[in-house]
């Protein structure tokens, strides 16, 4: 059984390169101005190779209730977070204008791709990363149809339209490279130039993050912490929808694999991603800052700990 310890361990190195990021915006090194295009670097082209590196070949993905189950769980995660949150903000007090489709949207999306990643290849190698991105792709149709949806009231086609992007297009692809049977008559040349991009794609997402995180971190680290939501954020986030999520993975109908992923996705705190999309849509930035910062900092010493939960009771 890996200890409390060996997995703080494996999620340590995650926060430290987050931590290099908020050091960079700090000194002035990688700046504001730099992150709009370094963000479309990463999700345009880094992530498509992360997704095809770790898929074209894989034979977990040639199961149809992996390629089946896996979107539709991610889909159905991410929706159920959100409609938990949305209605346990509502009985905390939360009304519309003072910070609650903020609080419902930063507290029920996961981080589903950047500490996820690398837990799951330390934990259960790069084999694991094929079904994850499956599910990811599930849970990222639910952030932009369900969750900018309410956010922003914007309508159901504004959001499907969202999903016609790189890395969507990319698992569609390595997919059907998959199932052909192509994956393995690849020419090296294309393999050895995926992966050295492939390679960059979760530190820089990492590194980007907390660069955005510095911002809000250096200027008014009074106004971070705000006991109800801050509080209520972690409750939801690392306690009642890790152990809904835990519930899922233990007596789903699914595949190992499967499980394995809703398991380590049960353990995460709150995505960076709405941060970004908070700002654009005109919502509660520092009640979404809030969230992400409490559930991140919460995570370092509940993270480990759901995760050895998880492994001893899903299995390993």
């Amino acid at each position: 059984m890996t200890s409390y310890w060996q997995l703080l361990l494996l999620i340590l190195p995650v926060f430290g390169v987050m931590g290099i990021g908020m050091g960079l915006r700090r000194v002035g090194w990688l700046t504001a101005a730099a992150d709009e295009s370094l963000l479309r670097v990463v999700v345009n082209v880094l992530y498509p190779c992360i997704i095809f590196e770790n898929v074209h070949a894989n034979p977990a993905l040639r199961e149809p209730g992996n390629l089946a189950w896996a979107p539709l769980m991610g889909f159905l995660t991410m929706t159920a977070g959100i409609a938990v949150c949305y209605y346990a903000a509502r009985l905390l007090g939360f009304t519309m204008g003072s910070g609650l489709r903020t609080f419902a949207f930063s507290a029920g999306i996961y981080n589903y791709s950047y500490i996820t990643v690398p837990l799951m290849t330390s934990l259960f190698g790069v084999g694991s990363l094929g079904v994850l991105f499956a599910y990811n792709v599930g849970a990222e149709a639910a952030i932009w149809i369900v969750g900018v949806m309410m956010l922003s009231g914007r309508s159901w086609r504004e959001g499907w339209r969202q999903l016609l992007s790189p890395p969507v297009l990319a698992l569609v692809v390595s997919v059907a490279v998959n199932l052909s049977g192509l994956g393995a008559h690849l020419p090296g040349l294309v393999l050895n130039v995926v992966h050295p991009l492939a390679a960059c794609a979760i530190p820089m997402g990492l590194i980007l993050s907390g660069a955005t995180m510095a911002e809000h971190f250096f200027e008014r680290p009074r106004e971070l912490f705000e006991g109800r939501t801050s509080l209520a954020a972690v409750g939801l986030r690392l306690g009642v929808m890790t152990g809904l999520f835990l519930l899922l993975a233990k007596y789903g109908p699914f595949s190992a694999d499967l499980k394995h992923v809703i398991m380590v996705q049960a353990a995460m705190p709150a995505g960076f991603l709405p941060l970004v999309l908070v700002k654009h849509y005109g919502g509660s930035l520092l009640t979404a800052v809030r969230v992400v910062l409490a559930t991140v900092v919460a995570s370092v010493l509940l993270t480990p700990l759901w995760l050895r939960v998880g492994l001893a009771w899903v299995g390993e």
